[in-house]
């Protein structure tokens, strides 16, 4: 389930509509049934608050004045990297470990010649 603080992304009959961060999500007086309060990132930005059932916050479709909306979670694309990056990076720069064998970088030698 989609939690407070994460992002989501708000569909609008199948199409991407705005970026959302979901503020609050809290308990209805029915029972499965949800407030999620959402700040959706726009110009201006804007709260509302929709109440939903856990399936709805978890991707399901469903309806709101005959129109089909979804809300999908944003995930972080992580870049991989690969040995070869890694051995490029090592190499770019002078690195080495301080009293608490934490990596240093030499801002040096990535100055600019």
């Amino acid at each position: 389930m989609a939690v407070e603080n994460d992002l989501v992304l708000v569909y609008f009959e199948d199409k991407p509509l705005v970026f959302a961060r979901i503020e609050s999500i809290l308990a209805d007086s029915k029972k499965d049934w949800y407030h999620v309060k959402l700040l959706l990132l726009q110009v201006p930005l804007q709260v509302v608050t929709w109440i939903l059932k856990e399936a709805y916050i978890n991707g399901t479709e469903f309806t709101m004045n005959g129109k089909r909306m979804r809300l999908k979670k944003v995930e972080s694309p992580v870049e991989k990297e690969t040995p070869e990056k890694i051995q490029k990076d090592e190499t770019k720069t002078e690195t080495t470990l301080n009293e608490k064998g934490a990596k240093v970088i030499s801002l040096k030698d990535l100055k600019r010649k």
